[in-house]
């Protein structure tokens, strides 16, 4: 059964909602060349990291069961980053997002029974130390799927809580005498009741029944929940993806179900918690909303660089406008909602922009395996500013198996296109991906027109330059009406990075453009990319279809 959880939040509203495009109230649309974001402050290692989200189930399987676990993930390491900056045939990726690892019922991992213990089938808790112990050593960081809106409904603290009213535990999740009927709160059409009846009283669980959620209102609760983040960091992980962010503390129906400002105090709460036990710890929210309520989540930037309650955010509305962007043949999307960003999200703070995930459709089959498009996704991915996430396969064009379920979106990783496709030696615990005769990594690996390669040397690109990085954004593209080229510059000290992609489906001549400087660097050119001519001020180019050139300017 597909997971309700992904069901409900890819509601069509809400997409509907991400899509909006207009500048914000008020706000004139800035000249060409105005700088729109600023360089994330202080000193983190997120602020410009490349992070490759990873379902250990599906990555690599150890022992022929057919079913992923963290051996065979320790053992593919290599793949992403081998710890040598000198060479360019890894993936390059900075860090690791495990989706969930702890003992679940569900193939998928996200209704919890025990926070402490891995899940039996992907190894034990010394595998889970090796793995970080492994990425360190390479230069990558770890962080892990906590879920702390919800448990499973099989969890001991919930079945405790259950038992009786008179349980001690009753109050760490949210039970009534009668049913108060709030519908979900994603989706307005949507008729679909949050309370569910146990033992002839009801408790509170936005998603379903089977992933009841705790109160964390209650004291023992909160502890309990840092108590668990301490355990985990003190086992050598870098932080947490914190999933169903806007949905931990309820104060009624409709608008009290989300972004309640109990929710915002908590999240300044644990983050303070997390910064005490390992100040380098990143936390990611999964706020799945509009750019002005993502924005919230950041906190305040008054004390604590990047703000003191999430450090990084996943960008929902910029991935809309991204794909429907590269579909449409028009950047304006993507350039209105960088200045939405400026007009909305504190100063200074680290985006996290991404493409696709495991709740969405993968982007090889929303693009109808178009490569040109794929290429131009990637290369709008990891110029943008922030902390880019990459869904494990969508660097070899990896698109969804048979159905319509989540499943479907979280298939085996094709590393050949033999049986078993070198993922296991055992029956996979689901089907392949079509396609995988070329969408697999050996069949890639070699092929400089790959998209694989493609990805290769624009994360490398990155690393070779700061402003890429961790740099600010001036933009040249209107952030009103149709545009074909969506064109800035990174900058960071005196470094400047030009960077154009041409969205449309022809040549396109671009420029001048005002960057001071008397000569252009190729860092990433696409073929047919003319050199760009000109000097201060009046740099031009000709770009062909779905083609990005990307030049340190001095």
């Amino acid at each position: 059964m597909r997971p309700l959880r992904g069901l409900s939040l890819c509601s069509a509203a809400l997409l509907s909602a991400c899509a909006s495009s207009s500048p914000s109230p008020g706000i004139n649309p800035p000249a060409p060349g105005s700088v729109i974001l600023a360089a994330p402050a202080g000193d983190g290692w997120y602020r410009g990291a490349v992070f490759y989200e990873v379902f250990v189930r599906s990555f690599q399987d150890s022992n022929g069961d057919g079913v992923g676990d963290l051996p065979g993930l320790i053992s593919r390491l290599d793949y992403l980053n081998d710890g040598n900056p000198a060479t360019t045939d890894d993936l390059g990726v900075d860090a690791l997002w495990l989706m969930p690892v702890f003992a679940s019922p569900s193939y998928h991992g996200y209704d919890v029974v025990d926070y402490e213990r891995i899940q039996t089938a992907y190894g034990s808790l010394d595998d889970l130390k090796r793995l970080c112990d492994e990425a360190h050593r390479r230069g990558m960081r770890v962080i892990l799927d906590f879920v702390i809106n919800h448990t499973s409904a099989s969890h001991p603290w919930f079945v405790d809580s259950a038992s009786s009213p008179q349980s001690a535990k009753r109050d760490w999740y949210q039970w009534r005498a009668n049913n108060p009927a709030w519908n979900q709160p994603w989706d307005t059409y949507s008729q679909t009741n949050t309370w569910h009846e146990r033992n002839g009283a009801w408790y509170y669980g936005v998603f379903w029944g089977g992933m009841p959620d705790l109160n964390l209102q209650t004291p023992a609760v909160r502890e309990e929940v840092k108590r668990l983040a301490t355990l985990w960091l003190e086992r050598g992980v870098d932080g947490f993806r914190l999933d169903a962010a806007r949905y931990l503390i309820e104060t009624g129906g409709g608008a009290g179900q989300s972004d309640t400002p109990e929710t915002h105090a908590f999240w300044k709460e644990f983050s303070a918690h997390v910064r005490s036990v390992k100040p380098d710890a990143v936390l990611v929210g999964e706020s799945w909303s509009e750019t002005p309520s993502v924005a919230k989540y950041y906190g305040s930037t008054a004390t604590v660089p990047g703000g003191d309650e999430l450090p990084l955010n996943f960008n929902f509305p910029m991935s809309t406008r991204v794909l429907e962007g590269i579909n449409a043949g028009s950047s304006g999307g993507v350039a209105a909602k960088l200045l939405e960003m400026r007009n909305n999200y504190p100063a200074g703070v680290a985006d996290a922009p991404f493409l696709t995930n495991h709740d969405m459709v993968r982007l090889a089959t929303q693009f109808s395996n178009d490569t040109s498009k794929l290429g131009l996704a990637a290369a709008v991915l990891l110029t943008l500013p922030g902390a880019p996430f990459l869904y494990y396969g969508e660097e070899l064009g990896l698109g969804n198996g048979a159905g319509n379920n989540d499943e479907a979106k979280r298939t085996p990783m094709p590393w050949t296109a033999a049986p078993g496709g070198g993922f296991t030696t055992g029956t996979p615990w689901y089907g392949f991906s079509s396609g995988r005769e070329t969408a697999n990594v050996e069949a890639q690996r070699a092929s400089p027109g790959s998209l694989l390669s493609r990805y290769r040397s624009l994360i490398h690109a990155r690393q070779g330059s700061e402003a890429l990085r961790t740099g600010g954004l001036r933009l040249f593209t209107a952030t009103t009406g149709v545009s074909r080229t969506l064109a800035f510059v990174r900058m960071l000290d005196d470094e400047q990075v030009l960077v154009v992609h041409n969205f449309s489906n022809a040549q396109e001549a671009v420029g001048p453009f005002d960057v001071e400087g008397t000569t252009a660097e190729p860092l990433f050119v696409d073929p047919g990319v003319a050199p760009l001519t000109g000097a201060s001020g009046a740099w031009k180019t000709s770009i062909p279809p779905r083609s990005t050139g990307i030049w340190r300017v001095q």
